[in-house]
């Protein structure tokens, strides 16, 4: 005989209804408690003896602000396989920064994205800041170096963790890029974790 089922009662349908729910609500979390970690690495200082970072002794910040496109970096989660990338940084009245991080995903034909983000420089030297992606944490950025002409720079951080060398134009002599990267090794940075960025 063929079999026969009853179809679900409305109180069953309403019950599965709330486990999906549920489980969608535990991914969700789940995804952005791994950001959050993420972000919190970031922003966390580091707890080993090295030696602090020898900074700019004085950034012009209005110079400073454009267009900057990364050449070569430690990247973080975001950044990892990253193409065309480009920091933007826009000097607000208050004195604080806008900041614009476009790239491509993957491949120069992949749509591009963009991150937002806010700095505020955190002493008179301007070469310690502070940039904010959630409230109220400030990922450490600290300028390490930068041309007499403002058109390269070096920034790192505490942690020795990201390092990134980035230029006005999207290309870099080899020799330049090389001194540079040479410049943050000499900072504590391992010259082997440093990829470069493709730019088109």
């Amino acid at each position: 005989m063929p079999s026969f089922r009853f179809p679900p009662s409305p109180r069953a349908e309403f019950r599965a209804s709330i486990r999906r729910h549920r489980l969608r609500r535990i991914a969700l979390a789940v995804t952005v408690g791994a950001a959050a970690a993420a972000l919190v690495a970031c922003v966390t200082p580091s707890s080993s003896s090295r030696p602090p970072l020898t900074l700019v002794p004085k950034v012009d910040i209005g110079r400073f602000v454009g267009d900057w496109y990364v050449i070569a970096v430690i990247p973080t989660f975001l950044e990892k396989d990253a193409y065309d990338a480009k920091e933007s940084y826009r000097l607000e009245p208050d004195g604080s920064i806008d900041v614009t991080f476009t790239y491509r995903k993957g491949s120069f034909e992949s749509e591009q994205k963009q991150l937002k983000s806010h700095a505020f420089v955190q002493n008179d030297a301007g070469n310690t800041w502070g940039i904010q992606f959630i409230w109220p944490f400030k990922a450490d950025y600290r300028i390490s170096y930068v041309a007499d002409d403002y058109s390269a720079t070096v920034i790192t951080r505490e942690k020795r963790d990201h390092v990134w060398i980035m230029s006005r134009t999207k290309t870099m002599p080899e020799a330049e890029l090389q001194r540079l990267i040479d410049l943050a090794v000499k900072q504590g940075y391992d010259a082997a974790e440093i990829v470069r960025v493709p730019q088109r």
